[in-house]
This record gives C-alpha cells, structure tokens and sequence, in this order.
C-alpha cells in the first residue's frame, strides 16, 4: 500500500504543478476556462460571502466603537535668537558666512543646535517626572511604577523639530481632551524652568554669586546699621560735627554774655555794696551763665549731686552726667567722636557695597536673560474638539474587508484541500496532527465540524471527501 501511494502521487501532483505555471503555461482557452471554473465557484458561495461580510461588518463596528477616543494637542515653538547662543556657537555663526564649509566646522566642534537641546531637556525623566507629579499621571495610566507611567507618557508625547525652519512641535495624545492641552502647554513651563535652572553661562555664574554675596551685605548692613543706631541713642548723639560747633557756638555766645554781665558786677561794686540788689542780681547771672559753661565742658557742677566728671569716665555716662541738657558735654565729645566715626564709617562702607552689588546683580541678571535660550510659544495649546483616534470608518472598512478576502481564501483552499488525494501521505498527517489537536481539546472537536456542513451544502457536491477527515480523529 505504501509503494502504490508513492508511485501515484506523481500521478496527482501533475495537475498542481500544471496549476503553478497558471497561465504562463496554459492555452489561452484553458486559462480562460479555468478563470471561469473559479468565478463560477465564488459566485455559487455568494451567500457566504454575504453572511461573512455582514459578520465582519458587525465586528469591525463593533470593536471600532468599543476603543477608547483619543485626543492630540500640538504647542509649537519658535526656536532661539541668535544671540541667546554661547561663545563657541557665534563663533560658528559667524563661521557660516564662509561658505558652505560652516556645516563641516559645526560638526567638528561638536555643535548642537538649541533645537536638539530643547528636545533633550523635554525628554528628560527629571521633566516627565515633574509632569507625573503634576497631573498624578500613574494614577492616570495605572500604574504602580514610576518607570511605566513615564514609559507611557512617552509613548504618548512626540516631539518633532523641523530642521529648516527650526519649529519645535510638541503633541500629547490623552483620552481627555483637557488633560492633553494641559499637558502640552506643561511641558512649555518646564523647559522654561529647567533651562534657567541648568544654565551654565558666565552670567548666570555670576548673577548666583552676587545673590549671595548680595545676602551677606544686607546682614552686614543691618547690623552696622543697628550698632550706629544704638550708639546714637544711648549717647544722644545725632552728628558729632555738627553737635561740636553748637555746642561751641552756645558755650562762646554763654562766654561772652558772662563777660559782660562781670564787667557790670565789677563797676556796680565800685558804687554799691554786695547787699545791693543789682550787685546780688548780676552775681546771680554771672554764677548761671559760669554754671552752663561748666555744664558745656564737663567740669564740676553744683547741680549734678556734687560729682566731679571727668575725662577719664567713659562716654556711655554722658547722658546721666549732663541730664536736663540735650548734648553730650564737649569734654566727651573727642571720645564720642571717634566711636561716632567708626561707627558711621562701617555702616556707610556696608551701604556703598550694598549699593555696588545690587547694581551689578541687576547687570547681571540682564546679562543672563540675554545668554539664556528664550523658548517662545507659537501656537499654544488648545483643547482639540476633535479626536484623533481611533478612525472608526476606516477599521470598518478594513474589517469587513479583511473577513471578505479571508473568505474567498477559505472557499479556495477548501476546494484545494477536497481535491487533493486522500491517500497523499501530506493530506494523511496533516489530519493526523488535527486530530491530535482536537482529542486535547474536547470543545474544539464538538464545535469544529460546525461550519462543514454549511460548506458543503452549498451547490458544489464536495460531500464525499469529509468522512476521510475525520476518520483520524476517531481512531
């Protein structure tokens, strides 16, 4: 039984081989009928190929309406000035007025341009991260590692930059119309914060190290400020200077009034007696303006509990010395003067420093927004008000297309598998692994022979080849 299978497949292969060349090798008549033989075969199963097409349309509408919608927001980006570049890219710039070797030069210095730096920042994980963060996007997404959330933001976010124009376009797909507009326009706040964050120029340098030099005066400051203050206060003085040539105004002024008013003490005792009321009223008045004298200088006074001040004292006592009277006394004036000064000198230093860096803090920070790359939105991002996906026509379409065509390759090759002898050796294992298959899967074997009876009641008379089909999964 063996040999005489062996030595007829030759026989039955012939015709397949014939069917390979088609009609490369066939009579024109013969390739006519055999197109005829074939179309007059689909138009028999018409109805099934209506049926599969209305099964494949309900599915495909079906699945079509079950995905989700989605919606894409796009933000653009103009690139940066020129001038926003460091010192090496305008060298390149002006590099590029040479000619058409510019292009070789930047690649040689390793130059990137501001686009491909934006972009790096934006894909960063420090700014998905943050954005994360922000809208509690593992909760959105479900997930429980950050790694996934972001991976999935990823996948949802492009970022493409047109190389001539220099137009950087940022597009995030969501199923909330409102969260993808957010997240685009997020994603704008972000690079303006990482940018400024991560600037590495000169100016920025600087404009760091003057905000902290810049803290430090202030303190300085205050406190010299609050020294002098309390000084001033404890000593009563306002300005040694100024307080020193009142003070020597009032004591000359006091001086020579006392001249005067002795000189008339003297000639009224050549006339009168000291029990005389002038002579007593002009002693009085000689002995007030000696005793605001003494006051002035700091000497010993009848009216301060009979102390003695003297020079040696220090000049903190000056107020208890001299109390009814708005000054320090001129013998503590030297003293105080000098303590004055140092004072005053190092609260008027710490100003002109405090001055001095704020002014240069302003330059600097002027300096450093010139330096640092701007990003300025073109088109902002607004709530799409149409979805993006998914394109429900089209998978219908492509559904009820897609079952159509898997159906007329099923009626092809069933009749291609009923003609095939069922004694050929490859039809006989080809049933065997099915029926393996099928004793494994008890509901397999049950709802498996359903559709062969459709098949075959349909006008063709291909009845007689099934049983050998089965005759394996029995044994």
């Amino acid at each position: 039984m063996t040999q005489t299978a062996t030595k007829q497949q030759p026989e039955t292969a012939t015709p397949s081989a014939g069917e390979e060349v088609l009609l490369l090798e066939m009579p024109l008549e013969d390739s006519r009928e055999w197109q005829a033989e074939q179309l007059r075969l689909l138009w028999g199963r018409r109805r099934f190929f209506f049926r599969a097409g209305a099964i494949g349309l309900l599915a495909s509408t079906l699945v079509a309406f079950m995905i989700p919608k989605s919606y894409t927001s796009t933000t653009q980006l103009m690139p940066p000035d020129s001038q926003s570049t460091s010192g090496i890219a305008m060298m390149a710039a002006m590099a590029a007025k040479a000619g058409g070797m510019a292009g070789v030069a930047g690649d040689l210095l390793g130059l990137k341009s501001s686009g491909a730096l934006f972009i790096g920042v934006l894909r960063s994980q420090t700014s998905q991260d943050r954005l994360i963060e922000q809208f509690d996007l593992k909760k959105v997404y479900g997930a429980s590692l950050v790694m996934n959330a972001r991976r999935k933001l990823d996948e949802n976010t492009s970022i493409l930059e047109d190389r001539k124009s220099g137009i950087i376009s940022i597009s995030v797909t969501d199923h909330s119309p409102q969260r993808a507009a957010a997240l685009a326009g997020a994603y704008v706040d972000q690079l303006n914060t990482l940018v400024s964050e991560l600037s590495t120029s000169s100016a920025h340098r600087e404009r760091v190290f003057l905000e902290e030099r810049l803290k430090v005066a202030k303190q300085d400051l205050d406190e010299a400020s609050n020294q002098l203050a309390q000084f001033s206060s404890k000593n009563n003085t306002l300005d040694i200077q100024q307080e020193g040539k009142a003070m020597l105004d009032a004591a000359g002024i006091i001086a020579g009034e006392m001249i005067a008013a002795q000189s008339q003490l003297e000639g009224l005792r050549q006339i009168y007696t000291d029990n005389n009321s002038r002579v007593r009223s002009l002693n009085a008045r000689v002995g007030e303006f000696r005793k605001q004298l003494e006051k002035l200088g700091g000497t010993q006074t009848k009216g301060t509990q009979g102390r003695t001040v003297s020079a040696s004292q220090p000049a903190e006592a000056g107020p208890a010395q001299n109390s009814g009277f708005p000054y320090p006394s001129m013998r503590n004036l030297p003293l105080l003067g000098v303590k004055y000064a140092d004072y005053y000198r190092r609260a008027k230093i710490q100003e002109t420093v405090f001055e001095l860096l704020t002014e240069q803090y302003e330059l600097a920070k002027v300096q450093e927004a010139k330096e640092t790359p701007s990003v300025r939105v073109l088109d902002p991002a607004r709530i799409p008000e149409r979805k993006s996906f998914p394109p429900r026509l089209v998978i219908m379409i492509l559904g009820t297309f897609l079952v159509f065509a898997v159906s007329v390759v099923w009626v092809l090759g069933t009749v291609r598998w009923e003609e095939v002898d069922p004694k050929d050796p490859r039809k006989v294992f080809a049933q065997e692994i099915a029926g393996a298959v099928k004793a494994r899967m008890p509901w397999a074997s049950r709802n498996g022979n359903a559709p062969e009876p459709s098949a075959q009641g349909i006008e063709d008379g291909l009845d007689g080849s099934r049983p050998p089909s089965r005759k394996p999964t029995g044994e």
